[in-house]
């Protein structure tokens, strides 16, 4: 059986260490850092965005707010952003997690990541397409695609969603032909 969060807290309260990540080239930060305090366990986690499919505001949004769209997924273009594309895939229907899908749309879901991943590539000078599950913000299933720009070691690895917020953004006029050829390679 897993720690619970209690036994989780008292067993790393104080004792909190700055991993080695300084010592990284990818680490976007210079100068002394330490950890943040761990706070103790909260009773429950608060609600996320759209929690149960109830005002989900991704639920709720037109198709015209959507790059792609087709009869059960939606591609959104964040953005211009410093990576050179951050696109979210999400489900048309309202899913909390993977696990909820049934069996046929995660076998879609499989073949459409590695399709908008190659779409991604075909433009040219992409180093690594992040292919991304984080849902602690909003409930409706999404999948994120951070696009790191090839030729730049720096940007490599984990701390690529980090630089994204750190680099000045892409011209808008170079993002949007980005995102056109993105959209025609997944029409192909």
């Amino acid at each position: 059986m897993p720690e619970t969060p209690e036994e989780l807290y008292a067993r790393v309260k104080g004792s909190l260490r700055m991993p080695p990540v300084a010592e990284w080239d990818t680490f976007p930060f210079d100068g002394e850092m330490t950890p943040r305090a761990l706070r103790p366990p909260v009773e429950q986690e608060q609600p996320r965005h759209g929690e149960g499919g109830v005002d989900c505001e991704r639920c709720a949004a037109s198709d015209d707010e959507y790059v792609w769209t087709n009869e059960r997924w939606r591609m959104l273009a964040l953005g211009p952003t410093g990576l050179p594309l951050v696109l979210m895939l999400e489900s048309r229907e309202h899913f909390s997690a993977p696990g909820d899908l049934p069996d046929d749309l995660a076998a879609e879901l499989g073949v459409l990541l590695g399709r908008i991943e190659r779409a991604i590539r075909s433009i040219g000078d992409i180093g690594r397409v992040h292919v991304c599950r984080w849902g602690d913000g909003g409930e409706h299933l999404h999948w994120w695609f951070m696009v790191r720009p090839a030729r730049i070691p720096q940007l490599i690895g984990s701390f690529a969603a980090v630089w994204d917020e750190i680099l000045p953004p892409v011209p808008e006029e170079i993002w949007r032909a980005d995102v056109d050829a993105v959209v025609a390679a997944l029409g192909e």
